[in-house]
C-alpha cells in the first residue's frame, strides 16, 4: 500500500494543526503503521482510498486477537478515526470507513497507590554517596512534591524552577505551561543536586538549560527514569507494579484525602477534563472500613 505520503501528511497535521505532543504524534503513527501493515498483508489493497468498513473491522478483530488490553485497543482505534478524518479534510476520501466503528468500553481504573511511608521508603533507599544518588534522590523528590509527567520532568529546565515563588514551570501536552508548588524537600534537594553535582559536569550543547543530565552531561531518557524508579522501588522491598507515574497518582490522591479541592488539582495536573481528576476521589478500602465503624449508627453504642 503506497501510503507513506498519507501517513507523512498526517503527521504534520498532527503536529502543527493538532498541536499533539511528540509522544502523541508517534503512537498515532504507529496505529497507523499497525493498520497499513495488516492491509498489506492480509487484504492486499494497493490504495488506501479502497479501505471500506470490513477491512476495518477484520483489523480490530485482528488486534483484538494479538490479547491486546481494551485501554491499549481504545487508542489504536482512535489513532486509526484520527487519520480517516484527516483523509476526509483533505479530500483524499469521501466516505469514512471507521466512521461507525465503536472502541472498546473501558472501565474507570485505579492506579497503584504509594503510601506516604512506601514513598518515604523509596527515597530513603537512594544511597548520596555517589553524584548520581544525588540526582536520583531529586529526581524522585520532584515526581512526588509536584505529580509531573515523566515527559516534563527531562524536559524540566534550570530557567523553570522559581524557588523564591515557591514554583516550577511545566511545559505540559501541547505545550501547555503551568504553575506547580514545590516542596521544601524537593527544594532543598534539587539545589544540593544543581550545586554540588551538576555544576561540576560538562553539559552537552544541546541541552544547557535541561536539569537532570545523566553521565555525558545530556538530557535523560524516559526509559533512564523507569529504571531509576523501578530500581529504587526494588529496594525498598515494596511490590506493587510502580511506575514514575505512579508517584503523580500518590500525589494527586494524597491532596484530595487530605482535603484539596478537586480544581485544584486538576489544574496542578494539567487535566483539561475534571472528570480525568475525579478517579482521585477513592478511598482506599481501610478507610472506608474505619468510617463504617466509626460513623454508621447502628455501631456506635
Amino acid at each position: 500500500m503506497k501510503s507513506s505520503n498519507y501517513i507523512s501528511g498526517f503527521k504534520s497535521f498532527l503536529q502543527l494543526e493538532r498541536r499533539m505532543s511528540p509522544n502523541t504524534v508517534k503512537a498515532y503513527l504507529y496505529d497507523v503503521k499497525l493498520l497499513t501493515d495488516y492491509l498489506d498483508t492480509n487484504v492486499k489493497k494497493a490504495n488506501i482510498k479502497k479501505v471500506d468498513r470490513g477491512d476495518i473491522v477484520e483489523f480490530i478483530a485482528f488486534i483484538n486477537d494479538l490479547d491486546l488490553g481494551p485501554h491499549t485497543q481504545s487508542r489504536i482505534i482512535s489513532g486509526i478515526k484520527s487519520f480517516f478524518k484527516y483523509l476526509i479534510l483533505e479530500r483524499i476520501i469521501t466516505v469514512d470507513p471507521s466512521e461507525l466503528i465503536e472502541s472498546p468500553k473501558l472501565g474507570r481504573y485505579l492506579p497503584d497507590i504509594l503510601s506516604v511511608k512506601e514513598v518515604d521508603g523509596i527515597i530513603d533507599s537512594v544511597d548520596l554517596s555517589t553524584d548520581e544518588g544525588e540526582r536520583n534522590k531529586a529526581i524522585l523528590e520532584t515526581l512526588y512534591s509536584c505529580g509531573i509527567r515523566v515527559g516534563e520532568l527531562i524536559n524540566l529546565n534550570i530557567s523553570d524552577l522559581h524557588f523564591n515563588e515557591g514554583i516550577i514551570i511545566v511545559t505540559g501536552k501541547g505545550n501547555k505551561q503551568r504553575m506547580v508548588p514545590v516542596g521544601e524537600r524537593a527544594k532543598k534537594q534539587i539545589n544540593i543536586y544543581v550545586d554540588h553535582v551538576r555544576s561540576k559536569m560538562i553539559v552537552s550543547k544541546d541541552n544547557p538549560d535541561i536539569l537532570f543530565l545523566n553521565r555525558r552531561g545530556k538530557k535523560l531518557t524516559r526509559q533512564m527514569i523507569f529504571y531509576i524508579v523501578k530500581n529504587h522501588v526494588e529496594k525498598a522491598g515494596i511490590h506493587k507494579k510502580i511506575s514514575p507515574h505512579s508517584f503523580r497518582h500518590s500525589y494527586a490522591t494524597h491532596l484530595v484525602q487530605n482535603g484539596a479541592d478537586l480544581r485544584v488539582v486538576q489544574e496542578l495536573l494539567g487535566h483539561v477534563s475534571i472528570t480525568t481528576t475525579e478517579i482521585y476521589t477513592h478511598l482506599n478500602r481501610e478507610d472506608i472500613r474505619k468510617a463504617i465503624l466509626q460513623y454508621h449508627p447502628r455501631n456506635m453504642d
